[in-house]
């Protein structure tokens, strides 16, 4: 037997977790890809990911290519370059702006003799470091098995090394056949083994899930969910609306589990608010189905805030990152506020600059509103367009409740508007609007000519 340990056996230690680790930041250029934000935006993004991981930027290099290398993704002079630069800037690991083909990466590495990863990794990293629900913790793990599943050969290339050359025609030395590859095998099939448990744990959490909000439903309590770009603001939100509290520091992905918090809107309606994770640029597939559990808060919403940072220089390029996520979640046609955050970064601008500004951002943003989370301004602004929205989604109605049923009309008066209000000897005459989804509990007591 091959006295290798399997790569499943060893501690399980995270490279990224390293204490001041230097890491040289690689991005590209691609003239192809005419939609991706310029690099040295991204590459700002990339620094700011590497620092929540814990990693200590040393450089960054660029490069523009018709299109990427497919051996090393980048040219093969700029790889040397890179190597060359080691004497002069030490790095311990190399992070690329990009996903890394598992064969990109071990050519790489082969080459610079340094570990090397890529934004998706750095991204499973910190969402592994920030999940703290048993759910979240799930999500990320099956994420990484996920990812891990087709890149376990390179750490097997050590046996493949040592089988090189040898007597006999296989080209294998004595001792040396297949190990290797027997142990690659096996540990693709406990990692197979585990992803499906995972996604059974999953699925299981997702029925809890499914039964609170079949509850919640029935409840007819209206949900508002925040979305937006990881940082705009949206636990500082949450926790100016509902006197909650939920983490909020300046660093991407602070946040990973989705909170919910009762609210109390002005008019004296209840309403439930949901902080989803926080989107990003290139937001790796994986992960995007492995929260897709979690997503469906959102799906669930009967309005979505779209929290923006308005003074981020790169707002525009957010702002469209979060509308295309949210169009490839099937919600883009749910009634969507834009909320722009961290106005007080502004000073004193006035109306006429505040419009000018988010007219230059050349996205659809009506219905919008100003505000700054931090230190209130425009938080009543923004719960009268809320209770506006979830107007909206009400239904007129007008029905003759009998007493028997006087459960129901202390329901009208916590969940929606009521007009008019009289009694008689049988029951309570009652006129006025409910979210749509408890209508069906008044379709015995309905009048004809109002529903």
């Amino acid at each position: 037997m091959s006295n290798q340990t399997s790569t499943l056996d060893r501690p399980k230690v995270n490279p990224l977790q390293a204490e001041a680790e230097r890491a040289l930041l690689v991005g590209a250029e691609i003239y192809a890809n005419k939609d991706a934000w310029h690099v040295d935006d991204s590459l700002d993004e990339l620094a700011l990911l590497a620092d929540t991981a814990g990693l200590k930027v040393v450089g960054i290099v660029t490069q523009k290519l018709d299109h990427p290398n497919s051996k090393t993704y980048i040219g093969p002079g700029k790889l040397n370059e890179i190597d060359q630069r080691r004497a002069e800037t030490p790095y311990d690991l190399v992070v690329f702006d990009d996903e890394l083909s598992p064969s990109q990466a071990r050519n790489i590495e082969q080459v610079l003799g340094v570990r090397v990863v890529d934004r998706t990794t750095l991204i499973l990293d910190i969402f592994a470091k920030h999940a703290r629900t048993r759910e979240g913790s799930l999500q990320v793990e099956l994420a990484q098995y996920e990812y891990l599943l087709p890149r376990l050969r390179r750490a097997w290339t050590h046996l493949e090394r040592q089988g090189a050359g040898g007597g006999g025609g296989s080209g294998v030395g004595v001792g040396l056949r297949g190990p290797g590859e027997t142990q690659l095998e096996t540990d693709q099939r406990i990692i197979r083994r585990r992803i499906a448990q995972l996604k059974d744990e999953i699925a299981d959490v997702h029925r809890h899930r499914e039964l609170y909000r079949q509850n919640r439903q029935a409840a007819g309590i209206p949900v508002v969910s925040l979305v937006g770009y990881t940082n705009a603001g949206k636990s500082t939100l949450i926790n100016a609306l509902s006197n909650a509290d939920v983490l909020a520091v300046n660093q991407l992905f602070a946040t990973l589990d989705p909170t919910t918090r009762k609210v109390s809107m002005p008019g004296g309606q209840n309403i439930l608010m949901t902080d989803t994770v926080g989107f990003i640029q290139r937001l790796p597939t994986a992960l995007v189905a492995a929260f897709r559990a979690t997503l469906e808060e959102i799906e669930e919403a009967d309005v979505l805030l779209h929290v923006l940072d308005l003074t981020h220089p790169n707002a525009e390029e957010q702002a469209q990152t979060v509308l295309k996520t949210l169009a490839e979640l099937n919600v883009a046609d749910k009634p969507i506020l834009t909320v722009f955050n961290k106005i007080d970064k502004l000073g004193d601008i006035n109306t006429s600059d505040l419009n000018e500004m988010i007219a230059e951002l050349g996205i659809p943003v009506e219905p919008w509103v100003a505000i700054s989370a931090l230190t209130g301004s425009g938080l009543d602004q923004l719960q009268e367009q809320i209770e506006q929205l979830l107007a909206q989604r009400m239904v007129a109605l007008k029905a003759h409740i009998p007493y028997r049923a006087n459960e129901l009309v202390a329901l009208w008066h916590e969940r929606g508007v009521i007009e008019s209000e009289e009694f008689d000897a049988e029951g309570t005459l009652v006129e006025g609007s409910l979210p749509r989804r408890i209508v069906y509990r008044y379709e015995p007591y309905v009048l004809n000519g109002k529903h």
